[in-house]
């Protein structure tokens, strides 16, 4: 379970760029291509993970035929298993990723089909934009 509690103030989270339609577009930029890099190396950890509890495995193997002592063989066989459950969860990271990736870019296409005429609009006038609320009242 997370530690992370989400944010539940009515006001947009502050920021350093702030909330402006390029600062946005920006961050979820950000955001897709470092979870894509994360699953690139996630994937490369995985691989990696997989071939040494193989090899484990089979120095395992080795070790028993060469009758040696058990609790080496058995030692041997704890680390490939060990390697094996976590690549099992490195596999999980590694969806979550390349899921959280997938949703950052879509999140910017949505946000630039819904906003992107807005923000032309808006950055092309010379005349200051009222804050938001404003006609609220």
């Amino acid at each position: 379970m997370s530690d992370l509690t989400p944010h539940t103030g009515g006001a947009a989270a502050r920021t350093e760029d702030g909330n402006r339609y390029k600062a946005v577009q920006h961050k979820l930029k950000t955001l897709g291509t470092a979870m894509d890099m994360v699953g690139t190396e996630l994937e490369t950890l995985l691989r990696g993970m997989r071939m040494n509890a193989q090899r484990s495995e089979g120095l395992a193997v080795e070790i028993a035929n060469a009758e040696l002592d058990k609790k080496f063989v058995e030692m041997t066989n704890q680390v490939s298993v060990a390697l094996g459950g976590a690549a099992v969860e490195v596999q999980k990271l590694h969806e979550t990723a390349q899921e959280v990736s997938g949703l950052a870019h879509d999140t910017r296409r949505t946000h630039a089909r819904l906003y992107e005429g807005l923000d032309t609009i808006r950055s092309s006038r010379k005349e200051r934009t009222p804050k938001p609320g404003f006609f609220a009242h």
